[in-house]
């Protein structure tokens, strides 16, 4: 198993778009673990790469009982919405109601590189969207409506979790991996 420390709001990553994937490689294949063992452990229905601190377009999901990674998605949106609550691993403990698309048709590859399309509708449309907005550099509490962030702001200074240093991570020098990019 190779849990990874979570980024936690205030770290810079959280706010950096990450790059597309190039290289579909052992290091991809590794990273998508990492995301994996993580997500399983934390317990959380996703995980971004940048929210381990690497900035390329991956994440992994755990929705009802299935588990899956999106490698460069781009998402197709239902013009009907959710109103829901939402919450994040780079935000622990805390959850608003946050409004998304109800449905989403997601494509993007896995870690081979091959084509795949992730179809979803309610909380997979949800964490869908939510992973997505990582690779962007967005956050949840970005889309609420201006009263709503306030409160969300409030109670993210009040968690016992804010303001804690981001953890340091040891990378080889020869590897992306490990660091922001």
């Amino acid at each position: 198993m190779s849990v990874k420390p979570i980024r936690l709001f205030g770290d810079p990553v959280l706010r950096t778009p990450a790059e597309p994937v190039v290289d579909f490689d052992k290091e991809l294949r590794t990273l998508v673990k990492d995301l994996t063992d993580t997500m399983v452990e934390a317990p959380g229905a996703g995980l971004a790469a940048p929210q381990l601190g690497v900035g390329l377009r991956v994440f992994t999901y755990y929705v009802d009982d299935v588990l899956g990674h999106l490698v460069n998605p781009s998402l197709d949106l239902s013009e009907e919405i959710q109103d829901g609550d939402e919450g994040c691993l780079s935000m622990p403990g805390l959850t608003f109601p946050t409004k998304r698309a109800y449905g989403v048709v997601a494509k993007g590859f896995n870690m081979h590189g091959e084509p795949i399309t992730v179809e979803g509708t309610e909380l997979l449309a949800r964490c869908v969207q939510h992973e997505t907005d990582h690779l962007d550099g967005i956050l949840f509490i970005d889309r609420m409506d201006p009263e709503q962030r306030k409160q969300a702001m409030k109670a993210i200074r009040e968690a016992e979790w804010f303001g804690e240093p981001a953890p340091v991570v040891r990378a080889s020098p020869h590897s992306t991996f490990g660091r922001a990019i």
